[in-house]
């Protein structure tokens, strides 16, 4: 059973930064591609940073390019997410998720294990 445990979220004053952090376990597969996905009130949930496991390939939205990293310590088997010069538009729910595979995916229809998400804050 894949489980994934989200940490570090809370509130930060736009322009801070905070780091999220995605604890998996029960991984078996070798080859998997990650995501981390947010949802804030009224919208749905996109897609805001993506990668392989080899980390040869990431993908970042937009809105969030050039201010959010994602990146992974294989031997915590965790995932992260930086976010520097956080927005008050920035304000979510931000989940991670792990899908099978050796290229990342932009929908959430191809990821097969989730989070339980974790609140991120942004005040103005």
């Amino acid at each position: 059973q894949v489980q994934l445990v989200e940490s570090g979220g809370g509130l930060v004053q736009a322009g801070g930064s905070l780091r999220l952090s995605c604890a998996t376990s029960g991984r078996t597969y070798l080859s998997y591609y990650m995501g981390w996905f947010r949802q804030a009130p009224g919208k749905e949930r996109e897609l805001v940073a993506a990668g392989t496991w080899s980390g040869s390939s990431t993908y970042y939205a937009d809105s969030v390019k050039g201010r959010f990293t994602i990146s992974e310590d294989n031997a915590k088997d965790t995932v992260y997410l930086q976010m520097n010069s956080l927005k008050f538009e920035d304000t979510a729910v931000y989940y991670c998720a792990v899908g099978r595979g050796s290229y990342y995916r932009e929908r959430m229809e191809d990821y097969d294990y989730w989070g339980q998400g974790i609140q991120v804050t942004v005040s103005s």
